[in-house]
This record gives C-alpha cells, structure tokens and sequence, in this order.
C-alpha cells in the first residue's frame, strides 16, 4: 500500500500504532514495526530521559524498521523535564515523533534541525491547521470515539475527517474508533492517507497489559466506555468500571469539582498497577475507546495487520464496487 504516509515514514502498510501510557513499550512498537507498520515508543512510560534512551535503545534491537517516539505535553503541576526528554531522542536518532497534548512548537526548531518528522495529535480542525502552520509533517485526527483525550467539541470522525482534509495540505491519519480494515477503508474515503489505533494495539498478544484486561476488551461492546473529568473541561474517555462510576457519582454532586476527591481514584500508578499488571478490572480507572465493540480477538501484530489489509482491499474491490459500476 502506498500513500503519502507510508513515503513520509518509510513503512509498508499506513498504519501506525499510537503512543499510550504504559502501554508503549519497545516490545509493542518492535511488534508493530515488524508487522509493516509504525510502532510507538512512549516517552513519558520512562522515569527518566536516560532511561528513554535505554527504551529506544532495546526498540532498536528487536526491529530494524522505522518507529517512532510519542511526547505527550500535558499541563502539570510539576511537569517532566520535557526539553531533555526530547534530546534524548535527538540524541537517540529516532526519526520519527508523535507529539500530543499542547502545541509541540517549542520543540519543532530541535526536532526540524534533527531532520526528524512530527506527527501532532488534533482533535479539531483549528488545531490541524495550528499544526500544518508550524511545520508538523502530518497529522492524527482523534475523533469523539477514542480513547483518552477527545477534545472537548465533541466531533466524530465521520464528519472531523473531512472537515480537516478539506483544509488541509499535509497528509491526515485517521485516529480514533478504528479496529479493522473495512474502517480504514471508509478513513481513506473521508479523505485520510492512514490510520492510527491505540485500543485496538492493546488487545494484541505483545501488548504489557494483563490478559484479564484485553479479555475483557473482546467480551465488551461499544457501549462500555464512559467520559469522565467532563466538569473540569479535560474530558477523557475510559473503560466503564466501578471505579469510572465513582468518578462519575462524585462529578455530578452540586457546585464545583474538586479534584482532589477525585485524584485517588485515578492516580495513574493505581490504574497501572492494579488493571494493566494486576488484570484487576475494577482496581482503576484505564482507557479505551469505543472501538472495544469491535474486538472479538486477541491476535498477534502481524496477523492484525495483514487482516486490516486484507480488509481494506476488500472493501475498496468488492464493497465499493457498486460505486464504479
């Protein structure tokens, strides 16, 4: 397959696995890269910068395909030192980044004169073309459906793609709600070069998350995921659990939201520890996106890819096929 995308990152098939906390690790991106997609270490997984360089370092011995490198920048109270974390992967060689959160321009000057190419994450069309305007190579459209962040404008992916390509000149990838080849097939339509999946990358067998966890993916429906941080305007999308609903429950008292009731039931070291490792279900909050409706298995990188591919073949041959008829 060849589009724009697969030119720009030098990958075979344009599919590219997003960053996610403590999801992102060198055994998942290797796995994906290997497959003919674009794996992605996550920065912020390590405690350090020189630990990051460890992480892309063992990345570097499992495959010798291109990955890449997410920075999420998100405000902090006590924010990581993100200029080292971003010299460590100049100083690394990766090529490749995916930055998120807030806008990525006081590091696109390093980034650039390192000859690295910047994928930004948007979640609407100003913030696309805020990103085409200070040099982002390509961007990820996160639609209303993901995982995570979803912006706060509530917008799907079958009306934000379009929107955004129609405005744009650089090549988009679809991200958010897409789990299978027939998706991309559609994200192509809308005027997408490639996709990006982050939900759909944990349910595989090389994903570091608990099997009770990615069981618990297949045995879903669409229906299982919840929004929570809505009343402090930081909206995130997360499987829909006992501890989602406290959250919830708490949200929804009178007056103003306290984070601070909120801050023990999210912790990000209690979702990782008691859902990821410990395959406790309702031990945190962990997030997903609505595509859990769509999985129905748990298989390798490779063989997820080659069916995606399989997939959107089909549907551009034999489902479209009426169209050209």
């Amino acid at each position: 397959m060849k589009t724009r995308i697969t030119e720009l990152l030098g990958i075979e098939y344009p599919i590219v696995q997003g960053g996610m906390m403590w999801v992102g690790t060198a055994e998942l991106a290797s796995a994906v890269s290997n497959a003919g997609g674009l794996g992605i270490v996550t920065a912020l997984n390590q405690p350090t910068p020189e630990a990051l360089m460890q992480e892309i370092a063992r990345c570097r011995e499992m495959t010798s395909k291109p990955f890449g490198v997410n920075v999420t920048i998100l405000p902090s109270i006590s924010p990581p030192p993100y200029e080292e974390y971003v010299q460590a992967i100049i100083e690394s060689g990766v090529k490749i980044v995916e930055t998120a959160g807030r806008n990525p321009q006081p590091f696109m000057a390093a980034f650039k004169a390192a000859g690295i190419k910047v994928i930004h994450k948007c979640t609407s069309v100003r913030h696309a073309l805020k990103a085409e305007a200070i040099g982002c190579d390509a961007v990820s459209v996160d639609g209303f459906e993901c995982a995570g962040h979803p912006g706060e404008d509530d917008v799907t992916n079958l009306v934000l793609i379009p929107a955004v390509a129609a405005k744009l000149t650089v090549p988009i990838l679809a991200s958010g709600g897409i789990a299978n080849g027939y998706q991309m097939a559609a994200a192509f339509a809308l005027g997408a070069e490639g996709i990006n999946m982050g939900t759909r990358f944990v349910a595989t067998q090389e994903a570091p998350v608990h099997d009770n966890i990615k069981q618990a993916m297949v045995d879903a429906d669409e229906r299982q995921t919840t929004l929570i941080f809505r009343t402090l305007n930081n909206t995130v999308r997360v499987f829909k659990n006992k501890v989602a609903d406290e959250v919830l429950a708490i949200e929804a008292r009178d007056g103003d939201t306290d984070f601070a009731d909120i801050q023990p039931l999210v912790a990000g070291s209690r979702g990782r520890k008691k859902v990821l490792e410990d395959g406790d279900i309702d031990g945190g909050v962990w997030t997903a996106g609505m595509v859990i409706g769509l999985i129905n298995d748990i298989p390798t990188c490779d063989v997820l890819l080659q069916r995606i591919v399989a997939e959107a073949r089909e549907a551009a041959t034999i489902r479209l096929s009426a169209l050209l008829s």
